[in-house]
């Protein structure tokens, strides 16, 4: 059975409109992307779609209340409001180092969850 699939390119900032062609789950033709970027972005979407979450966190003692973080690497997309129910429970102590792992495997993933600033201590 052939299914198409269309979807926006993110790429590059050409935003190629490009259409995925599957026959029983495989992929058989990528038209529109301008790019090998592009192709491997529509790949791997329409197979494994993953994303990166940022958020932030509270930070108890830090010169700044919240933290941002995000995914050391991306995460399949299906979980992704799992992962977003554990970032709730999470409270960092200052201080807080850019790059630092917040926690080292996040909803079961096997990806970390990484601070993007530096927090010092009040």
């Amino acid at each position: 059975m052939s299914e198409k699939k269309e979807l926006t390119c993110i790429g590059c900032p050409m935003g190629c409109q490009m259409e995925v062609t599957l026959e029983n789950g495989v992929i058989k033709s990528i038209a529109g992307a301008t790019c090998k970027k592009g192709e491997l972005y529509a790949a791997k979407e329409v197979v494994d779609p993953r994303r990166i979450i940022t958020s932030i966190l509270p930070v108890d003692g830090g010169i700044y209340a919240m933290a941002p973080v995000k995914t050391a690497t991306d995460i399949p997309k299906g979980d992704i409001r799992k992962c977003m129910e554990c970032l709730k429970t999470i409270r960092i102590d200052a201080p807080v180092s850019i790059g630092q792992v917040i926690v080292a495997d996040l909803g079961g993933t096997g990806v970390a969850l990484i601070a993007t600033r530096d927090i010092p201590k009040r």
